[in-house]
């Protein structure tokens, strides 16, 4: 009789602990779990263009980080959206000189969507502090092209590359160099 019992055994699948819920009310969620969270969201709401916007910017974000073999910083995931938005803008030009302004708009609407996730720049002001900062530490006798070289490096050490717009930065700090003499 205990021969026709036979004991199967089941592998268990390793449980995963991860929940895109806000542990406290307090805490700010990282981007990609707010991404996430919109892409749930826009799914319950049946809303097909905002939940496939986000899914391509989900993956884009997947693949940079499985190319780096990790975890992206904050700040790499604040870059790929930036450069999300912008290539958006640009086809949504282009659609316009093309006479497609039904096109245009769509871009135009992910546009407003993604912009949402983002943090705010830097002021004008706020770029101009940390430059003059970074210049007070400079030795007088600097030569200037040596010396934009040090700005720059000095200032991306302070600064978190995400927060601020390149061109800026590059404006600003010619401008007070040229006025330091």
């Amino acid at each position: 009789m205990l021969s026709l019992i036979r004991t199967t055994t089941r592998t268990l699948a390793a449980r995963r602990f991860y929940s895109t819920a806000e542990s406290s009310p307090g805490l700010k969620l990282d981007l990609r779990t707010q991404l996430m969270n919109e892409v749930k969201a826009a799914m319950k709401r049946r809303d097909t263009n905002a939940s496939t916007t986000l899914r391509s910017i989900l993956a884009e974000i997947n693949s940079a980080g499985k190319a780096v073999n990790g975890d992206l910083s904050p700040s790499a995931t604040v870059s790929i959206m930036r450069k999300a938005i912008q290539r958006r803008n640009e086809a949504a030009l282009q659609f316009i000189e093309a006479k497609r302004p039904d096109l245009a708009e769509k871009e135009q609407q992910e546009v407003e969507l993604l912009s949402k996730f983002l943090p705010p720049l830097l002021s004008i002001a706020d770029i101009d502090a940390h430059i003059k900062a970074v210049l007070d530490t400079l030795p007088s006798g600097t030569d200037p092209r040596k010396a934009s070289g040090l700005v720059f490096k000095e200032f991306y050490i302070r600064v978190d590359k995400s927060m601020v717009n390149s061109n800026h930065v590059k404006e600003r700090a010619q401008a007070l160099l040229n006025a330091r003499g």
